[in-house]
């Protein structure tokens, strides 16, 4: 067995030693490797001896959490790619136990070799990253831990939630799924006593939070994607429109660049403007991302859509006009 071959093995085996079920095609995908070779990586697996097995309910292969394997020495891009993401990217969002991260980077770098330590500190002093506007969260570390304890080990929560929508504080019996960060802050999604169906609560208008001692049963099939289907962004709202924007010349190419969604299709015009076509799930997020790019952009499709922007736009000139 060559050595490129050696290597490809152990980056599999440190996969599925992550805990989270890897179909073939994941591997494949993860590796730019065919499934083929992902097959007879994982055979070379089992002839080393290595507990590997295919867990249905996790969607693919995983490792023995028992099975221990000597750590390997870091490559240099393996090593500046890990500090990298720690001492810099870190600050791009609202890290959980930012603290135990950085301390964690410091163990691995202290025990890099001289020359790789020497040129990682060396890259990262020419290496920065601006952080983006975040929601504050205070009791970051707490709420998260919480939430994480009650999601593994199935339990309830009670929360006290300052809902933008009521106006007011609600309280909430939650089945707790899923904790995700995005739209500049963490969220928690789960089933809602409240509200009878599943939804979405941002973790820095929690006020309060109580782990309960009754468990819930569901969950286990709980999909991030289907739950947001097409969604903007996080709140799919149950109707699927046809959008159609022409971006005009002055921005086009910067919008065009750029994947916003994943059935986006971009069509470059003649004048230097881009087409730009999705299909949408709901009005409310994408109306306020268009309404970002002003005067340099024209809603083609549907006319619901031209509609709200039209009275949204006219709505921000009439209040901005009282002010004189």
């Amino acid at each position: 067995m060559k050595q490129s071959r050696i290597t490809r093995v152990v980056q599999i085996l440190t996969t599925l030693q992550a805990g989270k079920g890897y179909a073939a095609d994941d591997l494949a995908k993860l590796f730019g490797m065919t499934r083929r070779t992902i097959f007879r990586d994982l055979k070379e697996l089992k002839a080393l001896g290595v507990p590997y097995h295919y867990d249905a309910r996790a969607g693919g292969y995983t490792v023995d959490p028992e099975f221990f394997l000597p750590p390997v020495e870091l490559n240099l891009q393996e090593a500046l790619s890990l500090l990298l993401l720690v001492h810099k990217a870190r600050a791009q969002i609202q890290l959980p136990f930012k603290n135990s991260a950085l301390l964690a980077a410091l163990k691995i770098e202290n025990n890099l070799p001289v020359k790789i330590r020497q040129y990682c500190n060396t890259a990262l002093r020419n290496i920065s990253t601006r952080v983006s506007a975040q929601a504050p969260t205070s009791q970051l570390n707490k709420t998260f831990a919480q939430l994480q304890k009650a999601i593994m080990k199935k339990h309830k929560v009670n929360i006290k939630y300052h809902s933008l929508f009521d106006g007011k504080i609600i309280d909430v019996e939650l089945c707790p799924y899923h904790l995700l960060y995005g739209k500049r802050a963490w969220y928690v999604l789960g089933a809602s006593s409240l509200h009878k169906s599943i939804r979405t609560f941002k973790l820095n208008r929690i006020k309060e939070l109580k782990i309960l001692d009754k468990c819930f049963l569901d969950g286990e099939n709980f999909d991030l994607a289907d739950y947001f289907g097409r969604a903007w962004s996080m709140i799919p709202e149950g109707r699927i429109y046809n959008i159609k924007l022409r971006f005009l010349p002055k921005v086009a190419e910067n919008v065009a660049e750029v994947q916003w969604h994943s059935t986006q299709k971009v069509t470059r015009n003649i004048d230097g403007s881009a087409t730009v076509e999705f299909r949408v799930d709901g009005l409310g997020e994408i109306t306020w991302w268009i309404l970002g790019y002003g005067d340099q952009v024209q809603v083609l499709a549907p006319k619901v859509l031209r509609k709200k922007v039209v009275e949204t736009a006219k709505n921000m000139i009439k209040l901005n006009e009282q002010q004189r």
